[in-house]
């Protein structure tokens, strides 16, 4: 077993049980490791507030949100990559395209202009027609998007450091192109001393797979997609059965004790 000092795990469908809850068993083992000195990253696509009903500051050594559009070490910012001038975007894709529903997700809030809640029940948000946001820079800009051919109607309107995907619930993220989880990872490492090679990642989905391919253990859930799946160094169990807590477990722990 590589000399692992560093954590890194996704959220959703990762580390969160399909019911975005984290058994108590999980928060028991992260807990040894971290008693043990080993450092815990959270690597999410969600952003800051969206977190905080589960995981407090305290509960984890960094943070990645937004994809690495936001890095946090602890409650202080760290780096990241975010959008320069997004009203300015916003204006040119609204000129071109009148009516069309976008978000700006700044600051840890959500400024649209429509209401949100057939895409995300519940969500806090404030209306604007964008000419009041702000000053600096946003994390993602996101807009209405049922289709490939719409992502690329909007496509030739963005600046050539921003990338455009489309995401669920027929939207179309937009983000700067360095805002990459493994980029951040690399990033809070370095701060740290540490290596990739020192580092275990935990992932399912596709934003996961560089972090799976370039740390030291890429482990993949058993829920993965089949491309993670493929591609990583082992498979744990699945996020409902505490898979990361057992892999931990079994091979950071349980191989101190036999060492």
């Amino acid at each position: 077993m590589k000399n692992i000092k560093m954590i890194v795990t996704d959220l959703d469908g990762t580390y969160l049980r399909t019911d975005k809850t984290i058994s108590e068993y999980s928060r028991k083992i992260i807990t040894e490791c971290r008693n043990k000195g080993l450092l815990f990253i959270i690597a999410t696509a969600r952003p800051i507030r969206a977190v905080k009903d589960f995981l407090s500051e305290s509960d984890y050594d960094g943070a990645i949100f937004h994809n690495g559009a936001v890095v946090k070490l602890g409650d202080e910012p760290f780096s990241g990559f975010g959008i320069p001038n997004p009203g300015k975007i916003i204006s040119i894709l609204l000129d071109a395209h009148p009516g069309l529903h976008a978000c700006v997700e700044m600051q840890d809030r959500l400024y649209v202009n429509f209401d949100p809640g057939n895409i995300w029940e519940g969500i806090e948000y404030t209306l604007t027609d964008f000419t009041d946001l702000p000053s600096g820079e946003a994390d993602k800009l996101l807009l209405e998007a049922t289709s490939v051919e719409d992502m690329k109607r909007y496509e030739p309107l963005l600046p050539q450091d921003l990338y455009i995907q489309l995401s669920e619930n027929a939207v179309a993220m937009i983000m700067n192109k360095k805002a990459e989880k493994m980029r951040a990872v690399k990033e809070i490492a370095a701060h740290y001393q540490i290596t990739p090679e020192e580092i275990v990642a935990f992932g399912d989905d596709y934003n996961d797979m560089e972090m799976l391919q370039r740390c030291g253990i890429g482990v993949a859930m058993e829920n993965a997609i089949d491309d993670v799946k493929r591609l990583a160094d082992e498979v744990c169990a699945d996020n409902d059965a505490d898979g990361v807590a057992g892999w931990l477990e079994q091979h950071i722990l349980n191989a101190a004790k036999e060492a």
